[in-house]
């Protein structure tokens, strides 16, 4: 009795609810008045717009590109710069073992007083000119941390001191000095210290060279794929258009037959624009492309390539060779700059290691002269001896009386300033280097010279920050390798994930034509909407679209992997100068 009750209360209410309802209009009705006011637009024209600032055409190779980058690419010219600057950095450090020529030279009077006729004048001074010239040659050897010096002393010496015998004089000296290190810089010193690191650096700048080259290749031929890739989708965004005017035209000659209604027209007209729309972005996304090419490969904005438009013509390689992770690991620890250059590190690292444990030891020199002295000058007339000139009046006084007494007189006490000199010493400039060079007047001189520091702590601070660096760079080695390991990882998985979906992609491509196709023959049957044939028509370029981009992504792929296994510059043959 229940359910009877109920049965009847649902039917009371949907009568209830037919009457609230009332009679409901025709679907064909209701789409009478919205055909009404649909019109059919017009035809618009699609003229693509000639890209800004181009004019020609040109075809590039990939190989080109390439060279066109190592010729100008200004990073590259900057690294070049940089290993320029490295070269003259070794020759300087090599400059420490090159002999100095040098010298002074001077010009002195000098007046002094004297006091006494034993001062050598008797008129209160003594008036002396002394011109000197001293050449120098001196440097370092570059064997066990010795150096040497030698230089020629020379001077002209007048005076009016009425001792001199000689005037003017010409004394002269060839001076020798030898210093040999015993103990501390004599295996290692600073100056071998700075050429080692020289090197080491010219190394290190030509693998930072090596690995610039790498990287605007890599770059180069990544963009070249990008330019690639931008050419193909505003081929295939064109051919978008083209087939959208073609729907297009269909369209309105079957509006005109009475087979379509206007508002299919519109649905079409619609679908052009955006696939014109999509042919304007393509277009500047190429210039984008092309623009960012030229920046790596011409050398400056007043290149005329940059009134040229570039067309890749360089298919990609969609079968690169297969090479088996431990292989590519083993190439890229072998290969890559990175590895190298820290390796280069941890060799310097030692040669500071070295010098700065050579500094903690005491200093010992040996230091050995010799000198060859010299003098000449021009000889005075003989004249009267300053102690026995006061005696000359008894001394005559007394040779008279012994005359006449029948003795013989006294001998002459000679002793006057001209007089008693051996002929060596008589000459010109060239007597007295005559008696350097003959060695006459010789001196001869060894000596140890010690140094032995309390406490040498800078020297042992340097030592131990040293030690530290070598931990620092021990772990930067292992950091290196882990990189390479994972890059050249990443590198083959985008590889084979770039060639899966090149192959997957094409399949989409083939499928979405035959689908469109096929929906394009049931819509001329009358077995399908416009609607369908335009999402068909949405998919197919998609899957174009996606099928270029997925090319281009293979060529970076494999670019990326020559530059994780350290192989791109073999690939390309290219050879470092």
């Amino acid at each position: 009795m229940v359910r009877q009750l109920l049965f009847l209360c649902f039917l009371a209410s949907l009568i209830v609810r037919g009457q609230q309802r009332g009679p409901q209009p025709d679907r064909q009705q209701q789409a009478e008045p919205d055909q009404a006011v649909t019109r059919v637009p017009p035809v618009r024209p699609f003229v693509l717009p000639p890209r800004i600032g181009v004019i020609t055409d040109t075809e590039l190779t990939l190989e080109n590109a390439l060279a066109m980058a190592l010729a100008n690419n200004k990073d590259i010219d900057g690294s070049r710069i940089d290993r320029d600057k490295a070269v003259n950095s070794v020759s300087g450090a090599q400059g420490y073992f090159d002999p100095r020529i040098g010298g002074a030279t001077s010009f002195q009077k000098t007046v002094t007083p004297v006091a006494s006729t034993l001062g050598g004048s008797a008129t209160g001074a003594v008036t002396s000119r002394n011109g000197i010239a001293d050449p120098q040659f001196s440097g370092s050897l570059p064997w066990l941390g010795n150096s040497y010096q030698l230089d020629l002393s020379s001077s002209r010496t007048s005076s009016n001191n009425t001792f001199t015998q000689l005037n003017p004089q010409y004394p002269t000296s060839l001076n020798f000095s030898f210093t040999q290190p015993l103990w501390r810089n004599l295996r290692y010193d600073d100056n071998r210290h700075r050429l080692a690191v020289a090197k080491k650096n010219l190394s290190l700048t030509d693998e930072q060279f090596r690995q610039r080259v790498m990287q605007i290749v890599t770059q180069t031929e990544q963009a070249y794929w990008d330019l690639a890739f931008a050419y193909g989708n505003l081929t295939v965004q064109l051919d978008a258009v083209r087939i959208g005017r073609e729907q297009d035209e269909s369209n309105r000659r079957q509006q005109e037959q009475g087979l379509l209604a206007p508002i299919d027209v519109v649905a079409a007209q619609r679908q052009l624009a955006t696939f014109e729309v999509n042919a304007y972005s393509a277009q500047e996304a190429l210039t984008a492309a092309e623009n960012a090419l030229k920046t790596l490969i011409l050398p400056d904005r007043t290149d005329p390539t940059w009134s040229s438009g570039l067309i890749p013509i360089t298919p990609v390689n969609v079968s690169p060779p297969v090479t088996p992770l431990q292989d590519a690991v083993r190439e890229g620890l072998a290969n890559r700059p990175e590895l190298a250059q820290v390796q280069i590190s941890g060799e310097i690292n030692e040669t500071d290691n070295r010098f700065y444990r050579e500094q903690t030891k005491p200093q010992v020199d040996l230091i050995a002269t010799h000198t060859n002295a010299g003098l000449a000058g021009l000889q005075l007339p003989l004249g009267p001896n300053p102690f026995t000139a006061g005696l000359v009046n008894l001394s005559d006084r007394i040779n008279e009386l012994s005359l006449l007494a029948g003795l013989q007189p006294l001998p002459a006490t000679g002793g006057g300033t001209g007089g008693g000199l051996p002929p060596l010493l008589v000459g010109g400039y060239g007597q007295s280097l005559s008696n350097v060079f003959n060695g006459s007047f010789p001196t001869t001189q060894v000596q140890l010279r010690l140094s032995l520091p309390l406490r040498n702590r800078t020297a042992e601070a340097n030592l131990n920050n040293s030690l530290a660096e070598t931990r620092r760079i021990r772990n930067q080695r292992q950091q290196t390798e882990q990189s390479i390991e994972a890059s050249v990882r990443n590198a083959m998985q985008s590889v084979e994930s770039a060639k899966a979906r090149l192959e997957s992609s094409r399949v989409a491509r083939e499928s979405a034509e035959e689908q469109y196709q096929s929906e394009q023959r049931q819509f001329r049957a009358g077995t399908s909407t416009l609607f369908l044939v335009q999402q068909r028509q949405t998919d197919m370029i998609t899957a174009r679209s996606q099928e270029r981009r997925a090319e281009s992504d293979l060529g970076k792929a494999i670019a990326t992997f020559e530059l994780a296994t350290g192989t791109i510059l073999q690939t390309h043959n290219i050879q470092l100068r």
